[in-house]
């Protein structure tokens, strides 16, 4: 019985001792589990809060941006409204300009190897004030002053602009149908570079561009008790008589219209055909001054990399009460001028631009400009008049250097009757040179 109780007790006691290391075992697994798991809690909570500060970072990056962008857009605002007020106002600008000319008809001028003279002093005034558009140009010459041309205007929208005052005629080839400095033929028939008084639209859809004038007289003053005195102080050939006659009638009420398409064929190529035509009345100081006028004209203007040439046919007609009437007078640059009653004229012109960089001078144009007035009323002489030169652009310097060859023009071939006289051809060399600002 003690055997078996002592046998019971050290199976008892052998038991428990197996026991505890398998407790402390079991301890050990679990207390290395918690440290593991402890650790593996440490490394997602540092992983969090790198990605909790990068996401930060991302956050103070594009909060930063917009900051940015939003002072950006601001400043932006600011320069455009800056910008807008710095062009609300008039800019003053002008010209002096002067000729040296060799007249191959004035023998005393050959002798003298050619006169230098004045040619011009010009004012411009050009900007806005609010909505409302100002342009100005006052020209004083050695002879007279003049208004070149005066009005103010507003942009309706991006496509219609209007104006009102002393504005350039639409009529042809603008702004100028030439390149040198005498102009074409057609300058002095008042069809090219001409100003009158009057309201006129622009419109610009698309590719077309229309222009609409009503014209109720040149810029002379008239009235009741006018007689014809200084109407010949001006820039613009304007009608001032007719026969010998100075002061007799006028051009009043002239509608004019002009459309034009710009059609670009290929990247360097580009063509402007267009058709402009005039209508108005003829107010005479008698009723037998009176009657009406018309004239029209096809163009073309070609642009091909640094070329360009203008094309055009012309027809006028004043058509007046008396049936003795032979002849339009014109006055402009002191001095009166006749032209026919009716006639044709065909112009043709070619030019080419070069830019060069030798010392200020920054662009040449080559040219050769042609004009013909044929088939004129009385049977009256043609009038032609060949202009061949090259113009320099140099900083604020433009020059011409021109040879003009004429016959029965004004300033070339003739006097005052050029355009209604036989005369020979003539040839003058004629440099002009500018200084603008």
């Amino acid at each position: 019985m003690k055997k078996n109780l002592l046998a019971v007790s050290v199976a008892a006691a052998l038991g428990a001792s197996s026991l505890v290391p398998t407790m402390a075992m079991a301890d050990d697994m679990t207390t290395q589990q918690i440290l593991d798991e402890i650790e593996q809690l440490k490394q997602r909570v540092q992983t969090l809060q790198t990605d909790l500060e990068k996401e930060r970072a991302r956050n103070d990056q594009l909060a930063e941006k917009q900051e940015s962008a939003e002072q950006k857009a601001a400043e932006a605002q600011q320069a455009a409204a800056a910008q807008e007020e710095s062009d609300d106002g008039i800019d003053v600008g002008g010209a002096v300009r002067f000729n040296y000319t060799v007249n191959d008809d004035d023998q005393a001028n050959k002798d003298r190897g050619g006169d230098l003279a004045f040619d011009t002093f010009r004012l411009n005034l050009d900007g806005s004030i609010g909505d409302v558009i100002l342009s100005a140009e006052w020209r004083w010459y050695e002879y007279f002053t003049a208004i070149h041309h005066a009005w103010v205007g507003y942009e309706f929208t991006d496509d219609l602009t209007g104006r009102a005052g002393i504005f350039q005629v639409p009529f042809g080839v603008v702004p100028y149908n030439s390149h040198n400095f005498y102009f074409s033929s057609l300058y002095y028939v008042g069809l090219e570079d001409n100003y009158d008084f009057g309201l006129g639209t622009t419109y610009t859809p698309g590719d077309w561009r229309f222009d609409l004038a009503l014209l109720k007289n040149d810029e002379r003053k008239w009235g009741p008790d006018f007689d014809g005195s200084g109407d010949t102080d001006t820039y613009s050939a304007n009608v001032i008589g007719y026969n010998d006659a100075q002061g007799s009638t006028q051009a009043v009420n002239t509608l004019a219209a002009r459309a034009e398409y710009d059609y670009k064929l290929t990247e360097n190529l580009t063509l402007k055909p267009g058709a402009s035509l005039k209508y108005g009345q003829l107010d005479g100081a008698t009723g037998d001054g009176d009657g009406d006028y018309y004239a029209a004209a096809a163009h073309l203007v070609a642009d091909y990399d640094r070329w360009n040439v203008q094309l055009q046919y012309t027809d006028w007609e004043y058509d007046l009460d008396d049936p003795t009437a032979d002849f339009i007078n014109y006055g402009y640059y002191a001095g009166m001028y006749t032209g026919p009653l009716s006639a044709n004229a065909v112009t043709a012109n070619v030019a080419y631009t070069m830019p060069v960089e030798w010392g200020p001078i920054s662009s040449l144009s080559f040219y050769n400009d042609y004009s013909l007035i044929f088939d004129k009323n009385n049977d009256f002489e043609d009038t032609y008049m060949n202009v061949t030169g090259m113009a320099v652009s140099a900083g604020g310097i433009y020059a011409y250097f021109d040879i003009i060859n004429g016959e029965n023009q004004p300033f070339v071939s003739g006097g005052s009757n050029a355009m209604t006289s036989d005369n020979d051809s003539n040839t003058i060399f004629n440099i002009n040179v500018g200084y603008y600002f």
